[in-house]
């Protein structure tokens, strides 16, 4: 049996967390037509948030968990992953399984009972595609990428639906923030373990690319996709000149780094720097999102 450490690495608590983090933001911004329906207000509606939290802790801490017992027969031939609890068999298989499918049940549970059918599905449905669509696909076809970033997308909408149970048009576009934001964060990524990612048979774009053209090249389109959907939220009101200023910059940041990620020379030092460039991006781009729409558009 595993230690409680063992068991908390299994759920990625990271990227867990981005998930919450995501989901937060997503339920801070939005409308609180759901929260007012049921008379919560004050202290109740926190602890409302804090149980939607805990909910989207909890599906996301499964999906890493069975994502894992999913890919341990490949997880020992990479050097990133070979020390996680199962290839390391600090975890057995079934106690991975068994943790894993807990902690979604426990998750889904707990969302379809304190929320709304639509927020269970959301959830439901990030962990199919993630698990179902995705994690098969890693081995099959570079597409994976784009299509693990449905999963990723997903938390902010079922944060939205939590507060004002449906999703509206800014929903979307937090949305659309997370899912061109992966592109060139994964991109990134997958260059810098390409050759854990080749040794695992797991076929990943960088895999396919070995001069990384391609890999740079989606990753300045998708940068481009991801300053359209930004901007998109002042030209269409919902954020003020506050958040233009701070939003243009962060663009003007990514997209030079994905630009740099180009050139021939350089390729590991210059993806390096792309996949900083995104891991900044992120969480300052939401935060001044939350504080902008919640003390300086009117």
């Amino acid at each position: 049996m595993g230690t409680y450490k063992d068991f908390y690495q299994l759920t990625k608590p990271r990227l867990s967390f981005l998930s919450v983090f995501s989901a937060l933001i997503a339920y801070g911004v939005a409308p609180k037509t759901a929260l007012a329906s049921t008379g919560l207000g004050g202290l109740g509606g926190l602890v409302y948030a804090m149980l939607v939290a805990v909910g989207i802790a909890l599906c996301a801490g499964g999906a890493a968990v069975l994502n894992q017992w999913m890919e341990y027969p490949l997880d020992h031939l990479m050097q990133r992953t070979k020390d996680r609890p199962i290839p390391a068999k600090k975890v057995s298989p079934n106690q991975a399984l068994i943790f894993g499918l807990a902690l979604s049940v426990l998750g889904l549970g707990l969302l379809l009972w304190i929320s709304s059918v639509l927020t269970f599905v959301l959830a439901l449905l990030t962990l199919v595609t993630y698990l179902v669509i995705y994690t098969p696909m890693k081995k099959v076809s570079p597409i994976n990428t784009l299509m693990g970033a449905i999963p990723g997308a997903l938390p902010p909408l079922i944060g939205w639906s939590a507060a004002e149970g449906t999703i509206s048009l800014m929903g979307w576009l937090i949305f659309a923030i997370l899912f061109f934001w992966q592109m060139p964060h994964f991109y990134a990524l997958a260059w810098l373990y390409k050759e854990d990612y080749a040794a695992a048979g797991f076929q990943m774009l960088p895999v396919k690319d070995p001069d990384g053209f391609l890999v740079a090249q989606r990753s300045i389109i998708y940068t481009v996709f991801l300053a359209i959907s930004t901007l998109l939220v002042v030209a269409l009101g919902f954020a003020s000149w506050v958040y233009l200023v701070v939003v243009i910059a962060l663009n003007f940041y990514l997209g030079v780094s994905a630009y740099c990620f180009l050139a021939p020379e350089n390729k590991m030092g210059n993806a390096q720097k792309l996949f900083i460039a995104s891991i900044l991006y992120l969480p300052v781009l939401l935060i001044v999102l939350l504080l902008d729409i919640s003390f300086f558009c009117v």
